[in-house]
């Protein structure tokens, strides 16, 4: 009787067979349509010799951070001039030079307080004034930054739009002087004098009253998009969707709305750097100490071979190099199922949960349907984030699990784990992290076809040790389980610990993809 041939259910490579010779170069093909960069020979010959030697010292560089997002701030006010027996002056209290000098002054302080306090790169032009935003046409500052803060005490703000950047509109209310965009910003400027929104790209979500600590979301939400845009990332073995809408590639859809560009490599050439560094007496002597000292972070167990867990440190310095030779802080393994386990002598699963500790964005299955909103997510939270597998919900409880996890989803950090073996294979090294529970986190469901992410809120209510993938715990959520079983999209997800459904749904609007908060939905529809 025949032995029927497993097939794993989670990941787009569904096989536990090697990628082909016709796989890889298939493989090859795409990159090469897509515009993709190939790193083949010509780059191993970059990577061999020195380049071990010299990581070491690379290594306690880490990844770049995030770029700071650049806000360029604008005072547009009026000096009315009295007339006798007329109307002279529009609502609001700045009207003379000395009371806008004294706003910029405000303004300045308000925003120093929240760069101190701001847990996202951000920097600041000087406060411009001006009493028509056309006067800014030719800016330096407008040029260069990624956001104007439009401050709306006076009436001239139409054609702020025209500069091709994003804008939020602040104005005052009870924290005084009172502006005139408070009256005017919805009929005037959003509506142009009609019943609808006719300014492309600036919504009402994008005005705001009073309340300093409500820009503070937004610009996280944008900063995390500007450094999301454009994004490069090393694919060992291909991009690839654990499932794509007909007659689509979704790799390919990923690059036209949000940039990206992949840097493949195939397992050929990472099987030669991986024996390579086997050989190499500098590199193992790394990678024992460095798992050694691992093992010392309070909380650690090893529960599978010492041999696993070394060969795991050797995996993270081939794919530290990879990175840093096409400047990037990003990568994903497809085929990490199965045809990295022969190459590596272990399973990736480890080394992705150290590398996303270490403040890398590390993805498991090279699954382009989930890896966009993980990139984004990790880019607005500046923490580790999860790509996992959902399960059914019920009774407000859903499960969540893979075999890679990482151990300071709060960035700072490390909860205990438990290093046992890769659940599907029982072989190699996986992180079962005992993450805190009632910790509050952030999920997004995105779709095949990168229309609609849905997000909802959870709570962590247990994180037991079932036979099934090995960091797992269960979320409790508010909307009904109807809800979430009906509106839930594709297959994987992504989390964050920490609320972030409000900076999701302001970033995504500017690529085009609808956010479906589930915790936003009336009662009468969760029925």
């Amino acid at each position: 009787m025949q032995t029927p041939k497993h097939e794993c259910h989670c990941c787009p490579q569904c096989s536990e067979e090697p990628v082909s010779d016709a796989q890889l170069e298939m493989s090859r093909r795409q990159f090469v349509a897509m515009g993709g960069v190939l790193l083949g020979g010509l780059t191993l010959a970059g990577l061999r010799g020195s380049a071990f030697a010299a990581e070491a010292d690379a290594q306690a560089l880490g990844p770049k951070p995030r770029k700071p997002l650049i806000v360029k701030p604008v005072l547009v006010h009026d000096l009315p001039q009295r007339r006798e027996k007329s109307s002279w002056r529009n609502w609001g209290g700045i009207e003379t030079q000395e009371q806008a000098a004294e706003e910029v002054a405000r303004i300045k302080g308000e925003l120093a307080a929240l760069k101190a306090k701001a847990d996202y790169p951000i920097e600041f032009f000087d406060v411009s004034t001006a009493t028509d935003i056309g006067q800014m046409n030719g800016n330096a500052d407008i040029a260069a930054c990624d956001t104007i803060l439009l401050y709306g005490a006076g009436h001239n703000i139409n054609g702020v739009q025209n500069f091709g950047k994003d804008v939020i509109i602040f104005q005052r209310w009870k924290s005084g002087p009172v502006y005139l965009q408070y009256e005017i910003v919805s009929p005037r400027f959003l509506r142009q004098h009609t019943d609808v929104s006719a300014i492309p790209g600036i919504r009402d979500e994008d005005v705001v009253t009073d309340k300093v600590e409500d820009l503070d979301w937004r610009f996280r939400a944008l900063c995390g998009l500007k450094n999301t845009i454009g994004s490069k990332i090393v694919t060992i073995g291909g991009a690839a969707a654990w499932s794509q809408p007909p007659g689509v590639s979704v790799p390919e859809l990923v690059k036209k709305v949000w940039k990206f560009e992949y840097h493949d490599v195939n397992y050929d050439d990472l099987g030669k750097l991986i024996t390579e560094a086997r050989a190499d007496g500098a590199v193992m002597a790394r990678a024992r100490q460095r798992a050694e000292a691992y093992l010392k972070i309070p909380g650690t167990k090893l529960e599978t071979t010492m041999d696993f867990f070394v060969n795991n440190f050797v995996l993270d310095e081939v794919f530290r190099m990879l990175m840093r030779q096409v400047g990037t802080d990003m990568i994903t393994v497809n085929s990490c199922m199965g045809t990295i386990m022969g190459q590596a002598q272990t399973s990736a699963c480890m080394t992705l949960c150290i590398l996303n500790d270490d403040g890398y964005r590390a993805f498991c299955e090279s699954d382009f349907v989930v890896i966009p909103s993980g990139v984004l997510l990790g880019n607005i939270c500046g923490k580790p984030v999860f790509l996992n597998d959902p399960t059914y919900p019920h009774d407000h409880i859903i499960t969540l699990a893979h075999c890679t996890g990482p151990r300071r989803m709060d960035g700072k950090n490390y909860d205990p784990v438990r290093i046992v073996t890769h659940f599907e294979s029982d072989y190699g090294a996986a992180p079962h992290v005992e993450v805190p529970l009632g910790t509050v986190t952030t999920n997004i469901a995105p779709d095949f076809a990168s229309q609609r992410w849905v997000g909802v809120k959870g709570t962590i209510c247990d994180v037991p040790f079932r036979p099934i993938c090995r960091t797992q715990f269960d979320i409790q959520y508010e909307c009904s389980d109807k809800l979430l079983a009906e509106r839930m999209p594709g297959f994987h997800w992504m989390t964050c610990y920490g609320d972030y459904r409000k900076e999701l749904g302001y970033a995504l609007r500017r690529v085009g993809i609808q956010w479906d908060n589930l915790d936003e939905v009336p009662t009468k529809e969760m029925a």
